[in-house]
């Protein structure tokens, strides 16, 4: 071998022995690599199975697999849209729960936004979950898909085809919580009380509520109410305006309501009191509440009646109403008759108020409690007003005035009468009688009251001539008529009960009191002065001692009759102030002029023995004095003449009439 061909070899030698090196360390490498994917060996080997699921639908024939791509894509696009709507839910909880939302409308928007996705997924989530449904029935049907899978994805669907409430998470529950807060929180803003305006302010009622904030409460009711939260947003504007009720009548003082009297004329300061305040709650607190309620609650009619009696009953109307009731339950006199009409007055003023605040099926309470008083009232107004005139008829044989003045009852029936006729109680008290007669089918009218008024005093009047013959003394009995006359004539001129009797009437009892002031006069001190007569005085005819003693036997005389007259009329009274003083002036004209001149003629006769004083009792200034201090009343203790009913029951006519029937007027 030549020295070239071993260089061949040793060339050739050295190229193997390079591959064999490439060689093993490609195998090293490939060990190396094995070593290390024989983890993830294993996990496909695990996942094969599903694999070979998830590529089965490729094995599948190609004809079914088409026919199926359509079904698929029918269910799968409802169901992206309602991902879509949840999607755009998540969007809203920002702006529906973002704290110090001032737009209001704004804020609206968005949440009816959210109920209108509410309202969709409401619709169509059952409904895409169903189809969706449909489709893995039919691809199981088909050998299409993995049963196993198609099994887990059955079960899922199920519980998507009946949705729960909670579609968006609690948002829409979350955002009319804010809403009912807001609602409150509005409310709370505008809970001053109403106070009771002063007499002769403006009677319409005031907003007390801004028109804006009222916009904003019927906005967040109604959305309320769309929601399902009547009762809970019913019960906060409930308890938030019957608070604001509350504090207004607690201002007012109304614990007259809880105890009431049971006298007639001491229930008068309260009544008064009870008609201002029943007007105040109804025309200006309630109809500003009963305004209010109609704003907030709009269109839900139903609701805002429910709601305003509720906040009505807080005003104590029915407290009102039990209190009218205690006015018809008070013991019965003559003054109950007014007290009966004052409050039928408030009611019958406040009739159409009571019908536009309380007409609904929610106030039937009041409705019926109010019906039932005011007939209670005109029963019990029309009974005592028919039972006066037997009144007065019953007192004439009761004894007429130890004092010879003017009897209560003449007193009170005069001002009663007057009150009756007059422009407070005419009307009314004939409103109540033609009420009266229509429920019997009867007709009554102004000329019947009048008449029967009339009627009354006319039987008063008979009462005169029984009560005078009642004295057993004659110039007793004619101080008595011509008072009675007098206070007759006073105190009915220039009346509504005077122009209604006219004035031949009125002056009949002036004459009256004429003719019996003239008969007392002569028959009393008229017959003082002949005692003091000059007879047998004349020019002394029988001498001196003779006329002496005639003088001091007529002093003597006249003195004892003075004193027996004086004596007994100084316990007799002339209420009137000016018929009390042309008496007294006629009593000293009759009496002085005739004493002085007796005493200027006669008087030395007596002074001549020094014993002046025993004949001479009087000055003629101190009988002066004396006379024209005679008949001043007396303040007399406010008992009342007492009158007898049908029912065998004493009460008074004159119940609290504290002036006396012998006061000066």
């Amino acid at each position: 071998m030549d020295h070239a061909g071993e260089d061949r070899v040793a060339a050739s030698l050295a190229a193997a022995r390079r591959t064999l090196r490439a060689g093993v360390e490609k195998s090293r490498a490939l060990g190396y690599a094995l070593a290390r994917a024989g983890p993830r060996l294993e996990e496909i080997q695990v996942a094969l199975p599903a694999l070979e699921a998830a590529v089965r639908p490729i094995r599948a024939p190609h004809g079914e697999l088409s026919a199926a791509g359509p079904h698929i894509d029918r269910a799968v696009g409802p169901a992206a849209a309602v991902l879509k709507v949840f999607d755009a839910v998540h969007g809203l909880e920002r702006p529906l729960l973002a704290p110090g939302g001032g737009d209001l409308p704004g804020y609206f928007a968005v949440l009816a936004q959210l109920e209108d996705a509410r309202r969709f997924l409401a619709d169509n989530c059952g409904l895409a979950a169903q189809w969706l449904a449909d489709i893995v029935e039919y691809l199981g049907d088909r050998d299409l898909a993995d049963p196993r899978f198609l099994a887990d994805l059955g079960v899922t669907l199920e519980g998507l085809r009946a949705p729960s409430g909670d579609l968006d998470g609690g948002l829409l529950a979350a955002a009319l919580d804010i809403l009912e807060a807001e609602f409150h929180r509005l409310l709370a803003d505008h809970s001053a009380p109403l106070a009771m305006p002063k007499p002769g302010a403006a009677a319409a009622a005031p907003a007390r509520v801004p028109a804006a904030s009222v916009k904003k409460l019927s906005l967040i009711l109604d959305r309320l109410l769309a929601n399902g939260r009547q009762d809970r947003c019913v019960a906060t504007y409930i308890d938030a305006r019957g608070s604001v009720v509350s504090a207004s009548l607690g201002a007012l003082g109304l614990d007259y309501l809880r105890d009431p009297a049971q006298d007639a004329q001491a229930l008068g300061p309260a009544l008064e009191m009870w008609g201002r305040h029943l007007e105040f709650v109804v025309r200006r607190l309630l109809e500003s509440e009963r305004q209010l309620c109609a704003k907030v609650f709009g269109q839900h009619k139903d609701v805002a009646s429910a709601c305003f009696a509720e906040v009505a009953s807080q005003a104590g109307v029915l407290d009102f109403l039990r209190f009218g009731r205690a006015v018809v339950d008070a013991k019965k006199d003559p003054i109950k008759l007014q007290r009966l009409l004052e409050v039928f007055d408030s009611l019958n003023k406040l009739r159409l108020d009571f019908n536009r605040l309380f007409g609904g099926k929610a106030c039937a309470e009041i409705q019926s409690q109010t019906r039932d008083l005011v007939k209670l009232l005109i029963d019990g107004a029309v009974e005592i007003f028919e039972e006066l005139i037997v009144q007065v008829e019953l007192q004439r044989h009761m004894p007429p005035p130890s004092d010879a003045g003017v009897p209560r009852l003449v007193t009170f029936v005069v001002e009663y009468c007057n009150r009756l006729l007059g422009d407070q109680y005419r009307p009314v008290l004939g409103q109540v009688l033609t009420i009266h007669r229509s429920w019997r089918k009867e007709v009554f009218n102004d000329r019947m009251l009048v008449d029967a008024v009339l009627n009354i005093v006319k039987a008063l009047e008979a009462n005169f001539d029984v009560w005078s013959k009642a004295y057993d003394n004659a110039i007793m009995a004619y101080l008595f008529m011509m008072n009675t006359h007098w206070h007759f004539f006073r105190h009915l001129k220039a009346t509504k009960l005077g122009e209604i009797l006219g004035d031949v009437w009125l002056r009949e009892h002036e004459q009256y009191k004429e003719y019996y002031l003239s008969m007392f006069i002569r028959d009393s001190w008229g017959a003082l002065a002949p005692l003091l007569n000059r007879e047998g005085l004349i020019l002394f005819s029988k001498g001196r001692a003779t006329a002496r003693d005639l003088v001091k036997q007529r002093l003597k005389t006249f003195n004892s009759s003075f004193d027996e007259m004086y004596c007994r009329q100084s316990s007799w009274v002339i209420p009137d102030k000016d018929l009390r003083e042309k008496t007294c002036n006629l009593v000293v004209q009759t009496i002085v002029p005739t004493y002085r001149s007796y005493l200027q003629n006669y008087g030395p006769l007596v002074d001549q023995e020094g014993d002046t004083g025993r004949y001479v009792r009087f000055t003629v200034d101190s009988m002066e004095k004396m006379l024209g201090a005679l008949y001043m009343p007396r303040p007399r203790r406010a008992a009342s003449i007492q009158i007898k009913h049908s029912s065998d029951k004493i009460t008074s006519a004159m119940t609290g009439l504290h002036r006396s029937a012998s006061a000066v007027k």
